[in-house]
């Protein structure tokens, strides 16, 4: 599933990048060789009745390339000349090299447009329990609130509070939550994020705001036992509910798992009600290893409420032109981030720990796949995005780097030299092999680690 998952997206997105290049190219005159998905060997090549174009597919399918007749490559026929890449317009060069970034941005909109349209699912923004000494306990946030908007913002789900506050994060700007409590009243407060570091952006940076979905709470009844673990041994039965383990109250389902966690090894007094008759239960849970500490286990279930948690779910949907002003409105902001991200990384305010590789792209493609079709388009949109982006940066063997070049070219009025094209290749490739290598490094880390 992950591997053909991760091929699919590579295919749709090289298409779309290459197809921009191609269409734009033809509409300019260019007369275009070979269009390629892939690079090295050609494994399969089809020229159609009547085309000029040869489609191939190569055997590295990491990438691609349109070829267009041009005459630094190669002697042209006197006939051909015009229709040379390197003959055109300044303007016409720049449109060429520019499209495959915007077909890119383009299937993204059209896919967040698509999404939109059918409902993107998500968890509504209710707040967990606020741990104290965190900013949100700061900002007298509490457990149960709803939060409505951030800085004006709508905050439909948990991912948009994410996105919204990663925006702030990186910009070093306050947040004004707007909130409803429980009972139905609008509360506005001030968090601080001020206090976050390029180090906190690592990991869930909610965390070190104090800010959690809230999970309604399990209740201590049993629902399943492993059948040779501690808690069958022991004696405990499903429909078991929790009242008290070695004299401490249990409230909820984490009471007990707190008791159980704590005591590997150690014997338990566990008082049950079982039907109508209150039971009193030794048990000793067995000793398992985590993040190199013993902790306890019994092999106990709880009672599931899916009904408590499926009304924690919302999709957020609209009207077809509602649906693309948001898609635009979503690729903007998601390439903006991206841009800010890569400029924090390389002033050291954002650590190269967040570039990530194909073996990083192709794990997420093969969960989101496996979430469904809505997960899936929603990673294609955003892998999109961020192909967009890579390629308009302004570096020599990118679209931007060929942009840059002609920028240049139209302001001196004449190409830059062939000298500082080869400088500005070996810069580019040392840029891109350094960029490939942190992103290969950090794949790894992350397959070590877990």
């Amino acid at each position: 599933m992950t591997l053909l998952a991760f091929l699919a997206a590579i295919i749709i997105l090289v298409v779309i990048h290459e197809l921009g290049h191609y269409l734009v190219a033809r509409r300019c005159g260019v007369k275009v060789l070979r269009f390629s998905v892939g690079f090295g060997k050609v494994i399969y090549a089809k020229r159609f009745a009547g085309g000029e174009t040869e489609w191939v597919i190569s055997a590295i399918p990491l990438g691609g390339y349109v070829k267009m007749l041009d005459e630094r490559e190669g002697a042209v026929a006197a006939a051909e000349q015009s229709r040379t890449f390197n003959r055109q317009s300044v303007g016409r060069r720049m449109a060429i090299v520019l499209a495959g970034p915007f077909a890119n941005l383009l299937l993204a909109i059209a896919l967040y447009w698509l999404l939109f349209m059918v409902g993107v699912p998500g968890v509504k923004p209710i707040l967990g329990t606020i741990p104290v000494a965190t900013p949100a306990a700061a900002a007298q946030l509490h457990s149960q609130q709803t939060l409505l908007s951030i800085n004006g913002e709508a905050t439909a789900t948990w991912q948009e509070v994410r996105w919204n506050l990663l925006d702030l994060v990186l910009q070093k700007r306050s947040a004004i939550l707007a909130l409803r409590n429980p009972d139905g009243q609008i509360v506005s407060r001030l968090l601080d994020i001020s206090m976050l570091s390029a180090t906190d952006l690592d990991g869930n940076f909610l965390d070190k705001l104090g800010l959690h979905p809230y999970q309604p709470p399990l209740l201590p009844i049993i629902e399943k036992l492993s059948a040779d673990g501690a808690a069958s041994r022991g004696g405990l039965q499903a429909q078991d509910k929790i009242l008290r383990v070695n004299q401490q109250l249990i409230a909820v389902w984490d009471d007990f798992v707190t008791q159980v966690r704590a005591h590997p090894n150690l014997p338990l007094t566990i008082e049950v009600m079982r039907g109508n008759s209150l039971i009193i239960l030794t048990i000793l849970p067995d000793s398992i290893t985590e993040s190199g500490q013993s902790i306890g286990r019994i092999g106990a279930a709880p009672v599931f409420d899916r009904h408590a948690f499926e009304a924690m779910l919302t999709t957020v949907s609209y009207a077809p032109f509602a649906a693309l002003q948001q898609a635009i409105g979503k690729t903007w902001d998601t390439a903006i981030v991206s841009l800010k991200m890569i400029g924090k990384m390389l002033i050291g305010e954002v650590s190269l720990k967040n570039l990530s590789g194909p073996i990083t792209i192709a794990d997420y493609a093969g969960q989101s796949a496996q979430m469904g079709w809505v997960a899936y388009l929603g990673f294609l949109a955003l892998i999109s995005i961020s192909l967009g982006v890579l390629n308009l940066l302004p570096i020599p063997l990118l679209d931007g780097g060929h942009f840059l070049y002609y920028s240049l070219e139209l302001v001196q009025g004449r190409p830059v030299s062939e000298r500082t094209g080869e400088i500005g290749q070996k810069i580019g490739i040392a840029l891109l092999v350094t960029m490939m290598a942190f992103a290969f490094y950090n794949d790894i880390s992350r397959l070590i680690s877990g």
